[in-house]
């Protein structure tokens, strides 16, 4: 389920016509695309919209189906909070569900915080990361000031607006009517130690509340494109070489496929994996520097979350897939 009946209030005019779920981080792609796609490369098939505010809109935009998605659309007539719009929800579900906020964008491995709850004790788990302080941060010794950070990790986790719920809890959400379920139906499962957690760090994760926030989220998708493994970036493109960033989330393998003119160095700056080429496996960590000469078909299989920055002579386009491990499916 995905809460998206908000009446994005903070927006002013730009929602008066265009629900906040609507709203682009790139040109043709929104907020709620871009949240059916994680559904989607989670393997999860059906969706439930908890529309309210604007609602034939989004339904227009997706029918009864988007991506390789089935979509259904559950309607708050009156906005009550989340608490009745999930209400309303678990009404139509029979099955554990995963519920999330409908302005989050984060980078973060769905597929494995499903596995991980499903497995959980915990009949409720909630997705949590570390917040960036919005400012950079000063370390003193003694007198003096030490060193600059700019804007770390601070040490406190916050809810990163994602659940899976499993269906035994389901009852307990009806004891309240009406409210925020952050206010109402967590802090009563918490008190019955009834909340376990998925942790991760996420590469990105922003709530868009405001115009800033929008801005942020489309800076980040300039030049961005989101794939089944994860994403690339495009970071510096000049007439000498290029330079990207991959993201590829852990038990997720890029398409097998070779350059036929691109010479490319791929720098491991995170994670570990194996690149897989025709007649032999290479396995890579943190730190290591992998060359892929042009006309050499491999894939890359990422055993934990991976970023690789990638630098390559200039040649755009110059892709040849041999066999995709995911269904390809067109943003």
């Amino acid at each position: 389920m995905i809460l998206c009946g908000g009446f994005g209030k903070r927006f002013g005019s730009v929602t008066k016509e265009t629900p906040k779920s609507l709203l682009e981080i790139k040109k043709g792609y929104t907020i709620l695309d871009r949240q059916i796609f994680d559904f989607s490369r989670a393997d999860v098939k059906k969706v439930y919209l908890l529309t309210g505010y604007l609602s034939k809109k989004i339904e227009k935009r997706y029918g009864d189906g988007f991506l390789d998605v089935e979509i259904k659309y559950i309607k708050e007539d009156e906005p009550l909070g989340t608490l009745h719009a999930i209400n309303l929800g678990i009404k139509n579900v029979k099955e554990d569900a995963i519920i999330r906020n409908g302005d989050v964008i984060a980078d973060f491995n769905l597929k494995r915080m499903i596995q991980q709850s499903r497995k959980s004790n915990f009949p409720l788990t909630m997705y949590i990361t570390k917040m960036p302080s919005p400012y950079g941060v000063i370390e003193l010794e003694g007198d003096r000031i030490k060193s600059f950070r700019e804007k770390p990790l601070l040490n406190y986790y916050i809810n990163a607006g994602v659940y899976y719920v499993k269906k035994e809890v389901f009852p307990f959400f009806s004891k309240y009517k009406e409210g925020d379920v952050e206010k109402t139906i967590f802090p009563l499962l918490a008190e019955e130690g009834k909340i376990g957690f998925y942790v991760e760090n996420s590469v990105f994760w922003r709530s868009i509340d405001t115009f800033k926030d929008l801005n942020f989220v489309r800076e980040e998708y300039r030049n961005r494109t989101d794939k089944p493994w994860g994403y690339e970036k495009l970071l510096i493109k000049t007439e000498h070489y290029l330079m990207k960033k991959l993201y590829i989330m852990e038990n997720y393998q890029t398409s097998f496929h070779y350059h036929r003119e691109k010479d490319e160095a791929m720098f491991v700056q995170s994670g570990k994996g194996t690149v897989v080429f025709e007649n032999k496996k290479k396995e890579f960590k943190t730190g290591d520097v992998i060359r892929i000469k042009p006309n050499t078909p491999h894939s890359i299989n990422a055993s934990e979350n991976t970023i690789i920055f990638e630098v390559s002579t200039p040649h755009l386009g110059d892709t040849v897939r041999i066999k995709d491990f995911y269904t390809r499916l067109k943003l």
